[in-house]
């Protein structure tokens, strides 16, 4: 018999550096003791210095490892990552409608770190409208949240106006990634129904970032498989990026990524 507990899916893009993507989140549900299993949307030519290309994988086939996945091993978190296009996002929203499943987290990832925009409006507006209703959490980056929100964050006011803004838009739960908002603290914003919580860690001054948004993604699937509360969940999953990060080090010429199996 199947049970849900400690089982998660990811549905993402492969990242051939494997500092981030679906390489990113298996190392982390490996490291927190989970079971991942994985749906490949896209797949890269990628390393530390940058994406070399990029094949998308069709609606239908996404749609089908989802239910391949999910008729036999069932997870109970589901995490999504690169979904690239609307295509693929309503193909991954129809396939998780017709499965069981306890929780989903939504990294909405839209931006790349050179700024440029990786979905167009049509993808966005999948997101907002198909993809965040079925969501328990969704984890944007400040950029990505002004990307959502259609507002420019540059105070506190205006990311928490584009945090309840989100929250109007369907999403139940949305936890703005605020990595670049202070100089020496790494804070993230949750807000929920009414309520609004901050999540502090001393930042780590480091260039190996590469994977960081994924892995925090990935780490709070991981701990929502065990039963903990998003809260919980987010907080032990602030704890573990941040050492992530404290005891990385370097394996390419560019941004390399966390080191998902420190030793504190």
């Amino acid at each position: 018999m199947n049970d849900f507990k400690n089982k998660t899916l990811s549905i993402a893009g492969s990242d051939s550096g494997a500092g981030a993507g679906i390489q990113a989140d298996l190392k982390t549900f490996s490291s927190l003791g989970v079971y991942g299993a994985t749906v490949i949307t896209a797949v890269t030519a990628q390393n530390t210095v940058g994406v070399q290309d990029v094949v998308m994988m069709s609606g239908d086939f996404v749609s089908e490892q989802i239910n391949s996945v999910m008729s036999d091993i069932k997870p109970s978190s589901i995490k999504t990552g690169m979904l690239g296009n609307s295509e693929i996002i309503n193909a991954v929203c129809k396939s998780l409608e017709g499965n069981n499943y306890q929780d989903l987290v939504v990294d909405p990832v839209m931006i790349a770190e050179s700024g440029d925009s990786l979905i167009d409006d049509s993808a966005i507006s999948s997101y907002i409208n198909k993809l965040f209703p079925l969501s328990t959490l969704v984890t944007p980056n400040i950029h990505e949240a002004e990307k959502i929100a259609k507002i420019k964050i540059n105070s506190e006011d205006s990311l928490i106006k584009c945090g309840r803004l989100i929250l109007d838009m369907g999403a139940n739960r949305v936890l703005i990634k605020g990595g670049h908002w202070k100089e020496d603290i790494a804070e993230d914003f949750l807000f929920s129904e009414g309520e609004m919580i901050r999540f502090s860690e001393t930042k780590i001054n480091t260039k190996n970032t590469h994977g960081t948004g994924c892995t925090l993604s990935a780490a709070i699937t991981a701990f929502l498989s065990m039963g903990d509360s998003v809260e919980f969940s987010i907080r032990k999953a602030k704890e573990y990026i941040t050492n992530s990060l404290k005891y990385s080090y370097s394996i390419g010429e560019g941004n390399s990524p966390v080191n998902h199996f420190h030793k504190k």
